[in-house]
């Protein structure tokens, strides 16, 4: 990929700024004034770019990080609630195959080269679950991370199934995403959420894509490929993202709760509905 192909798609993207240097290619999500909260077309616009890379073999190496203050502060539920966007999204829970939710994140562990990851600020629920199907994380100490889906009465519906697993114990993996807990970069580095804390984690990734360039592109191809091979869940596992969370949009009064106890802690919920 060129440095003009590159400006070329930068003229493309919208919510993402593209950038090459040293055969490593630089994925910035660009809405710092959402805190690069993830629209819809962003979820298209890195899909796109990962599968122009998936046909790339120039790119020994991809950053994707965030401009501004934050890395991702989750989905954009504004662009998501919009009423034009309703069935679209209601489709891409009930066809049969990934959700645009979950292709958005499970895309990069198709990508051929090494992902790095790089957090600052907020990295939650949507960020949080598109840096664990990375392949490295590298934040600056005062990032903050949470699998956020329950605060709003939701479940991880981003392809979590498949990217959590080889990072975190399945009981770690529980308490995160049933308390929404919010944790900082020295607990996230201790449940092995990120690889390396820094005081300048692009330097950090940078230097780190240098160090598996001077590998045979094969081997590294080879290694991402068999060890995302072990923790590959079947299909089942992301049916079931996606069952559940029709099941709490859709017949979810405690859904519609969870939103108001947001605001206001002393909102009771009812008793369970699903069995």
């Amino acid at each position: 990929m060129s440095s003009l192909f590159s400006q070329k798609l930068n003229e493309k993207y919208t919510t993402l700024a593209l950038s090459e240097a040293d055969e490593v290619l630089t994925v910035s999500l660009n809405r710092p004034d959402k805190k690069n909260a993830m629209s819809l077309r962003m979820m298209r616009e890195l899909i796109d770019v990962a599968e122009r890379l998936k046909k790339d073999r120039s790119i020994r190496s991809v950053i994707i990080n965030g401009a501004g203050d934050s890395f991702c502060a989750g989905i954009d539920l504004s662009d998501l609630n919009n009423p034009k966007n309703a069935m679209m999204g209601l489709y891409e829970l009930l066809k049969p195959t990934q959700s645009i939710f979950q292709r958005v994140c499970l895309i990069w562990r198709e990508v051929p080269v090494p992902v790095i990851v790089v957090t600052q600020g907020y990295c939650i629920g949507a960020g949080m679950q598109l840096a664990l199907a990375c392949d490295f994380r590298i934040s600056t100490p005062d990032c903050q991370f949470a699998i956020m889906e329950a605060k709003w009465g939701l479940v991880p519906d981003m392809g979590l199934t498949q990217s959590a697993l080889h990072v975190l114990p399945v009981d770690v993996l529980k308490e995160l995403t049933m308390t929404a807990r919010l944790i900082d970069a020295n607990q996230a580095e201790q449940l092995h959420l990120v690889t390396h804390i820094d005081d300048t984690p692009y330097e950090r990734a940078h230097a780190l894509a240098t160090e598996i360039a001077t590998r045979s592109p094969d081997a590294v191809l080879a290694s991402k490929r068999v060890i995302n091979q072990m923790t590959k869940q079947s299909f089942c596992a992301l049916y079931q993202e996606k069952m559940w969370q029709l099941k709490l949009m859709g017949g979810g009064k405690n859904r519609k709760l969870a939103i108001k106890k947001a605001k206001d802690n002393s909102v009771q919920f009812l008793k369970r509905q699903f069995s």
